[in-house]
């Protein structure tokens, strides 16, 4: 007899379950990579790096040129490539002087943002609420033991600004195009990105061993997470999928610790599980899953 459960409410099998995790930790590991090549060729050099890398692996994987975007959906692939190279640029410049965890969680200000104002249920609210009291946690007007630069912070905002614009951006530049938009743009971003990145760092980007470290960044941030969310998205439903999307705060803050020995005070630890609880409970009452930047 045939099954007639709909997609949203069958049980989820393990493995993409297990695909959409390892996704998560393999951004968060990127991250943490990136980071440590912060002293060598500084934070914008890394982005560059990051983006380059990324743009090749995407490239091998996807053959882009298989189809070109016509003359109409030009403008959104571009604005969306405009669009990646300034949020990886914020977000990594963050990094610089804010924890993993800490630069995660303000960002996710994006996605939350853009679920609230596409809805215009209470408990949309509510949650929006839960957000902003997270994110004033996370903020430097909290004193803590573990100090948050204000610059750091606001960078991390305006990367998730970049994200929500990200998110709008997204459907129109893939309507055409498909998965194939995300290596056109990240293709534009880091075009858009070399000269910076080399204004930036100079030659020390073309060492080898700075060559490695960015091709593992590449690696983990892109080609890894790419794979793993499109073997979970073909295989659970929407609200799954944004649920589980929503642990990333908490990996990034894990990671951090684990990787880069970076410690949050105990406010800075409640203001990343109310973002965490916050983008929880929209995944859980909105429907379409919060699109993935990697």
């Amino acid at each position: 007899m045939t099954s007639t459960a709909s997609p949203s409410t069958r049980a989820v099998a393990p493995m993409p379950v297990a695909a959409l995790l390892g996704a998560i930790v393999s951004v968060q590991v990127g991250a943490a990579f990136a980071k440590s090549l912060f002293p060598l060729v500084g934070a914008q050099g890394t982005t560059t790096l990051r983006l380059v890398f990324g743009a090749l692996l995407l490239a091998v994987a996807l053959r882009p040129w298989r189809m070109w975007p016509s003359r109409a959906t030009w403008p959104w692939v571009l604005a969306f490539g405009v669009t990646l190279c300034a949020m990886n640029s914020l977000f990594y410049a963050s990094l610089a002087t804010i924890p993993l965890g800490v630069a995660v969680a303000l960002e996710f200000s994006g996605p939350l943002l853009v679920a609230t104002l596409t809805s215009r249920r209470a408990v949309d609210f509510a949650f929006v609420a839960l957000a902003l009291v997270g994110v004033l946690l996370l903020s430097p007007l909290i004193r803590s033991s573990v100090a948050i630069d204000a610059g750091g912070a606001l960078l991390a905002l305006a990367a998730g600004g970049c994200w929500a614009l990200y998110i709008v951006l997204a459907p129109r530049a893939g309507a055409e195009l498909g998965t194939l938009a995300s290596a056109y743009g990240t293709a534009i971003a880091a075009v858009l990105a070399l000269p910076l990145g080399f204004a930036s760092a100079g030659e020390a980007l073309l060492q080898p061993s700075i060559v490695t470290g960015a091709l593992l960044v590449g690696l983990f941030s892109s080609a890894v997470p790419f794979f793993l969310e499109m073997v979970a998205l073909t295989r659970m439903p929407a609200r799954v999928y944004g649920t589980l999307t929503c642990l990333e705060p908490a990996m990034g803050a894990l990671i951090g610790f684990l990787y880069l020995r970076e410690n949050l005070s105990l406010a800075q630890c409640l203001g990343v599980a109310a973002v965490i609880a916050a983008a929880f409970g929209t995944a859980m009452t909105s429907r379409p899953p919060v699109p993935s930047p990697e």
